[in-house]
């Protein structure tokens, strides 16, 4: 039986870490840090463990970021008032 665990991070809360790039793809882009907000969690893909699920976060001049969760760290969580709306 499979558990399931929360994901770490919530929608809204600040977040840094190293951005996701698929091996095929690093000839033409490389990893970068960043932080930002986050705008979604999870794997995007049925069945990807919890160490493979990724983040997405917004930066400051709006474009997004994707990371590994095991890869990112919270920086300040969201308020909960902000989270609600």
């Amino acid at each position: 039986m499979r558990t399931s665990k929360a994901a770490p991070f919530r929608v809204g809360d600040r977040v840094r870490g190293m951005s996701y790039v698929h091996p095929d793809r690093r000839r033409w882009e490389k990893p970068e840090t960043f932080e930002g907000v986050v705008v979604q969690v999870g794997s995007g893909y049925a069945g990807v463990d919890a160490e493979h699920s990724f983040v997405w976060t917004r930066l400051a001049d709006h474009t997004e970021r994707q990371s590994l969760i095991c890869e990112t760290e919270l920086v300040q969580p969201a308020e909960a008032e902000e989270v609600s709306r």
